[in-house]
């Protein structure tokens, strides 16, 4: 019995050493470098579509906005005009009462003979006439006009609706990728990938004639330049910000959204591509430009440059060629 009692305090002090050792709950392990990548690329591609969808949205204020300008400059003129009619109209009126000329009545009152009398009808009636033609179509184009205004007010005024929700929901995916960019700068010591000092001369550009040439070159000259959320050149690009910028040095104006160039190009089949055409991504949330042999050059994502890479990186929505 007193040997059992000396071997218990024993046995406790072990007893606690493997609880502190090797405790019931694993300690949480930090993410891989792998997991942390599948994270990053996962938010990453949430974050492209939506950057897509608020280009899109900007297109499309900014179409809109520009129409009501037009309006607004054609509506003053017109509201004048109509005004300058009715003046005109008013003082016919004035005038006739005052003097009894240009009237049926001073055409009654004096008919020299009946073909007088027809023509001084007829006169007062055409020049009538005239003018209320003139009112009904000044008139229905102010209606048409403030009706058309009405309409872009209330197009702008969801666009800008809509914006600020994509706001809203691009800056909680910012706030997210800036945690996970932390987890990776701790993983590789940097949360990006380092932007290129020059164009990488190994990569050289395809003879390709023409301003398909042009773009394509242009895209060359754009590898490993970072990622930039809205940019089209200098400092960065997004998908379609690289695509348009490349065929903006073309001469060709493309939206800058992978939506609006889709609906702005000629449709063709894969195997009709020729460098410069551009190939497009599920949902519409991605574009690339194609540079011959199976290959594209595109801005991927957030934390990522310009690359050149192989065509099917993900599933393909259709191909366009900028006409």
């Amino acid at each position: 019995m007193s040997s059992n009692r000396k071997r218990l305090p024993a046995l406790a002090v072990a007893m606690m050493s493997v609880v502190l050792v090797a405790p019931g709950v694993p300690a949480r392990a930090d993410p891989s470098p792998a997991e942390l990548t599948r994270r990053i690329e996962k938010a990453s591609a949430e974050l492209a579509r939506i950057v897509e969808a608020y280009n899109t949205l900007a297109e499309d204020l900014e179409a809109n906005q520009a129409a009501l300008a037009r309006l607004a400059a054609r509506l003053g003129p017109l509201e004048r005009q109509v005004e300058r009619s009715r003046a005109e109209v008013n003082q016919l009126a004035v005038t006739a009462y005052k003097t009894g000329d240009l009237g049926p009545a001073a055409a009654l009152l004096h008919p020299d003979d009946a073909t007088v009398l027809l023509d001084r009808l007829t006169t007062v009636d055409r020049l009538a006439q005239e003018r209320r033609k003139r009112i009904t179509a000044f008139a229905n184009d102010q209606r048409q006009l403030l009706e058309e205004r009405t309409r872009l007010d209330a197009a702008v005024g969801q666009a800008t609706a809509r914006a600020r929700g994509l706001t809203s929901t691009r800056q909680r995916i910012e706030r997210d990728l800036a945690e996970l960019y932390e987890l990776r700068r701790r993983a590789y010591g940097r949360a990006t990938e380092r932007p290129a000092a020059s164009p990488d001369s190994t990569q050289k550009a395809p003879s390709v004639p023409g301003a398909a040439g042009v773009a394509v070159r242009y895209a060359y000259g754009a590898l490993g330049m970072p990622y930039r959320w809205g940019g089209d050149g200098r400092t960065g690009y997004d998908c379609s910000g690289l695509t348009s910028a490349a065929w903006r040095a073309a001469g060709k104006s493309l939206p800058h959204s992978t939506r609006r160039q889709w609906g702005v190009v000629a449709r063709i089949d894969r195997h009709d591509l020729s460098p410069g055409d551009l190939v497009f991504y599920r949902g519409l949330g991605h574009v690339a430009l194609y540079v011959g042999g199976g290959q594209i050059i595109d801005a991927p994502n957030a934390g990522r440059n310009v690359v050149k890479r192989d065509m099917d990186i993900m599933s393909i929505v259709g191909y366009g060629r900028v006409r």
